[in-house]
């Protein structure tokens, strides 16, 4: 993915820092906890949210099945509505085949509608390096693209930045990217807005190239399906003479009918609104309107692999609501930067490692970076059980196993740091197989209870520094239900 991230710290090590920035958590605190109170407000007016997340499992798990089928009839209907689709298996070569679409048009500047597609494969950077110079127009990540920051939220990547981060970048920054920040400008959210407004409006009218991303994809007309809420995108979509989009081969749907479900559930899980502002579609091209030359960019990147586990394919229902970041007390304290991944929070916690797989320590920590509450899973609007997938994804950690990557079937080796867990795993498994070994065991626990330290030694220190060890009782279950007839005798 991203080389944005490359040389991040393990979660553990990268949480540690934000925890410490007392701004950082207020303004995670503040945001996280507004966005959840109006989607739940939002949800609760849908008396059928419960059949319409079903719905929208079935339909993401239908197309999953059918991925291949679904694709070419995809790539069939572009092709015939006027577009050229491109099949990229990972970040280099998409990189290498929309550097190669701008450079034939002869254009050195794009415009950009927020895509997390183009944030995972490091487009910006790689367009850089042709010479070619990216404009974010979404506002949250024109404001981290300014302030040469990261995005830490799937909806709102500057959620990490207040009013008066965001004025004192837009007065420092703005002069060199384009249009400066007007004088006096003050942290109030509408001048902020304005400002935005007035520094992206020549972009615009001047890019020739566009490029995007999609929320979604309907196989069966070839269309392309953004949801904002700014009228950016839009701009983006319609104003350019070659509009390039780079889109996860995940992203579709089969038919129109299958979009109006997630229409329903996006808006609500995402923005708590009953529907979005703006919603572009756009379906190849046509004489006399919007962009001339349209390509379509199929990003695999790792998700066919991802396809072939049967746990963790789930992540690919994911239509990058956010709504289980809003609600995650681990992201509320640590923020997305900790997660060193375009994909922060628990969705991220499951996808990058199987995109990117889990050779390096960051990857191999973020199955842990979870209290495994449930509470993802409760608000996901496509119903991923993302507690399972990261319980799956510590046992491959842990235990390694066969996976596939890059279309073949490797075996993994177990990550470094995890003997000691490995150990007690194999030994409460060697216990609980054998009942008399268990029941003696519980039997001394209970006689040498007021012998027990109150933290764990070695290893376990960690473990214990932020729990309290449960306090062993003074008689073990089995015995005392034995003793009491099941309870029925009444004895204590």
């Amino acid at each position: 993915m991203s080389g944005t991230f490359v040389g991040m710290p393990a979660f553990p090590e990268a949480a540690r820092e934000a925890v410490r920035d007392a701004t950082l958590r207020g303004n995670l605190r503040h945001a996280t906890h507004t966005i959840r109170a109006k989607r739940a407000k939002a949800v609760a007016e849908v008396p059928d949210w419960a059949a319409l997340r079903e719905a929208g499992r079935r339909i993401k798990d239908h197309t999953l099945r059918h991925l291949d089928r679904y694709l070419e009839q995809l790539e069939a209907s572009v092709t015939a509505a006027g577009g050229t689709v491109h099949w990229a298996a990972d970040a280099g070569e998409a990189n290498r085949i929309v550097a190669d679409l701008v450079k034939a048009t002869g254009e050195s500047e794009v415009v950009k509608v927020k895509s997390m597609a183009t944030q995972e494969i490091g487009l910006n950077e790689a367009l850089e390096a042709e010479g070619i110079r990216a404009y974010e127009t979404d506002l949250a990540e024109l404001i981290v693209q300014l302030g040469r920051d990261r995005p830490s939220h799937i909806l709102v990547p500057a959620i990490h930045r207040n009013r008066g981060e965001i004025r004192d970048i837009f007065r420092r920054e703005m002069g060199a990217w384009g249009r400066p920040a007007p004088d006096g400008l003050t942290d109030t959210p509408a001048e902020l807005a304005e400002a935005a407004r007035l520094h992206l409006r020549e972009k615009f009218l001047r890019a020739k190239v566009g490029i995007s991303g999609a929320n979604f994809m309907v196989a069966e007309t070839g269309t392309l399906v953004v949801v904002e809420s700014e009228g950016n995108g839009r701009m983006c979509l319609t104003l350019p003479e070659t509009l390039i989009s780079v889109v996860g081969i995940e992203k579709l749907v089969p038919t129109w009918r299958d979009l109006e479900v997630f229409l329903q559930t996006l808006p609500r899980s995402s923005t708590a609104e009953r529907m979005n502002p703006y919603t572009s579609t756009w379906t190849g091209t046509t004489d006399g309107d919007g962009p001339r030359a349209f390509h379509l960019v199929l990003l695999d990147n790792g998700r066919t692999d991802t396809l072939a586990d049967e746990v963790g394919r789930q992540a690919l229902r994911c239509i990058r609501c956010s709504a289980c970041l809003n609600v995650c007390p681990v992201y509320e304290r640590a923020g997305g930067h900790a997660y060193g991944s375009v994909y922060p929070g628990p969705i991220g916690a499951i996808l990058s490692p199987q995109l990117r797989g889990t050779g390096s320590e960051i990857d191999a920590s973020l199955p842990y970076a979870s209290s495994l509450c449930g509470a993802c899973y409760e608000v996901c609007p496509v119903a991923i059980d993302i507690p399972e997938v990261l319980v799956h994804l510590r046992e491959r950690v842990v235990e390694g196993g066969q996976v596939t990557s890059r279309g073949d079937k490797v075996v993994l080796k177990p990550a470094k740091g995890h003997a000691a867990e490995r150990a007690a795993m194999r030994a409460a498994r060697w216990a609980f197989s054998r009942p008399g070994a268990l029941r003696t065991g519980q039997r001394i626990a209970s006689r040498t209870r007021r012998l027990h330290p109150r933290t764990l030694p070695g290893p376990g220190r960690a473990w214990s520094g932020t729990r309290d060890l449960p306090e062993v009782p003074a008689e073990p279950f089995r015995d005392w239900w034995r003793r009491t007839n099941g309870g029925k005798d009444g004895a204590k």
